[in-house]
């Protein structure tokens, strides 16, 4: 009887909020709700931020992340999960201590790091942490590529030396790796997948010339996930979730001064 009570597809984001709705947890729930996913949420952090950038952030207090790991562990069955902004080491410590207690499904780690104007969102303890404990439970890492090369100390100038920043971060205990492309000057955005059995491949898809892209590696990562629970390899989770990040991007919707949000509802 319980199999049939938590039959429906679940999953969890553990990351910080955006009270100005367009990344983070915010842009997780409303990935999963497009894919006809339940989600879930463990709150690490409380951000103010609205598209302009970020005015003030608050870490919760450890026992709270138990306290929502349990919760959720004792109630449903959670099929993957995804990791985003983490806070800082005792956090990510924490994180991780959780994800080796529960069965939350394969996870999918956003390693949030580098914010969009370049600003480093982690300390190098915490950067540590990242790599050291939480990277080796990962199924997936799917960081850009200033992130790539914060986790990896290596120096990148061209698309070319993706496969060996993907190997990199694999000799680090992950099993797969995604390295997105947004950051580059192409007019394609090319994102770089490593596999575990040693294949690879490339996902792409045309530049758009907008400012609306704020929590675009949130929403990528979450449309990942909400796949895996659906049932779908990987590589076909990770094609799933760029064909839908790309129309979020290309059916813009006007919000906000700065670096706007996605269009969540876009088919």
């Amino acid at each position: 009887m319980a199999e049939e009570i938590n039959s429906f597809p679940q999953v969890l984001t553990i990351a910080g909020t955006d009270s100005g709705g367009g990344a983070g947890i915010m842009a997780d729930l409303k990935t999963f709700q497009m894919q006809e996913v339940f989600g879930t949420a463990v709150v690490v952090a409380i951000t103010a931020q609205n598209t302009l950038g970020v005015q003030s952030s608050h870490l919760l207090p450890l026992e709270m992340i138990d306290a929502q790991c349990a919760s959720l562990a004792a109630d449903f069955k959670i099929r993957a999960t995804k990791t985003g902004m983490l806070g800082d080491a005792a956090h990510v410590h924490q994180v991780a201590l959780n994800l080796q207690k529960y069965d939350f499904g394969p996870v999918t780690v956003d390693p949030v790091m580098v914010a969009k104007g370049g600003a480093h969102l982690l300390s190098e303890d915490a950067v540590a942490t990242v790599r050291n404990e939480l990277l080796p439970l990962a199924n997936l890492v799917t960081p850009n590529l200033p992130e790539a090369q914060v986790l990896t100390g290596m120096t990148v100038t061209s698309e070319e030396q993706y496969p060996d920043l993907a190997r990199s971060l694999q000799d680090m205990g992950v099993k797969n790796v995604l390295i997105k492309g947004g950051h580059s000057t192409a007019e394609e955005v090319s994102d770089f997948a490593l596999l575990e059995d040693g294949s690879s491949f490339w996902v792409s898809s045309p530049r758009a010339h907008t400012k609306r892209t704020h929590g675009t590696g949130d929403t990528l990562a979450a449309a990942i996930t909400a796949q895996l629970a659906l049932g779908h390899n990987l590589t076909d989770a990770i094609k799933l979730a760029k064909k839908y990040v790309t129309k979020t991007i290309e059916q813009t919707i006007q919000v906000g001064h700065g670096h706007g949000p996605l269009n969540h509802w876009a088919k």
